[in-house]
């Protein structure tokens, strides 16, 4: 297995569709004014976080279960900017729909720009043959607000292709959240 570069990267998404929208280099300015960046980097790509959130809320005091998840833990917002309760989290799903190659494995990894603020990104990797927008987790680690914002980089995807085809992928068992669009919520 080895890890893809900028060039490969470019390739898949003009031949196959593979992220779009697709910024082909790294994008640190929008309209005179500095972002976090996002785009294709030297091994990855740097993906933007949508505008849709789901900020958690205890105010239900109800148990956290992935077998029955009470849609009513979360709030609904859509802005530019997501503030997150201190020692909490939010859901938000990336701008970029993904169609990963049946030879590919794709890990996401926080950018250091958030971490170094006390803000983890959490999200499954991306399987073989798995498409969707991908959603994410922001935990604010601290104890006071935190601050995300939308259509800026948030998180970096590494591409890892095999040297050979796998036998059963994602698609293949029809997996439950293939081609999902939107913040997805835990699914049994």
């Amino acid at each position: 297995m080895s890890i893809k570069s900028d060039h490969w990267i470019r390739r898949q998404a003009a031949e196959n569709g593979m992220i779009e929208p697709f910024a082909p280099e790294q994008v640190r300015m929008v309209d005179g004014r500095r972002i976090v960046s996002y785009g294709t980097s030297s091994y990855g790509y740097d993906v933007r976080c949508a505008n849709e959130f789901k900020i958690f809320t205890n105010i239900n005091s109800t148990i956290v279960d992935p077998k029955q998840f009470d849609v009513n833990n979360f709030v609904d917002l859509t802005a530019d900017v997501c503030i997150i309760p201190p020692n909490s989290f939010a859901l938000a799903r990336t701008v970029e729909y993904f169609r990963i190659p049946r030879s590919t494995m794709v890990v996401c990894l926080g950018k250091s720009t958030y971490a170094r603020c006390g803000i983890i990104v959490n999200v499954t990797p991306l399987e073989p043959e798995w498409e969707g927008h991908v959603t994410l987790e922001f935990s604010n680690t601290t104890p006071l607000p935190a601050k995300i914002y939308a259509n800026e980089g948030v998180a970096q995807m590494l591409f890892f292709e095999s040297d050979e085809i796998c036998s059963t992928s994602y698609r293949d068992r029809g997996g439950k959240y293939q081609g999902q669009k939107g913040v997805t919520l835990p699914r049994t």
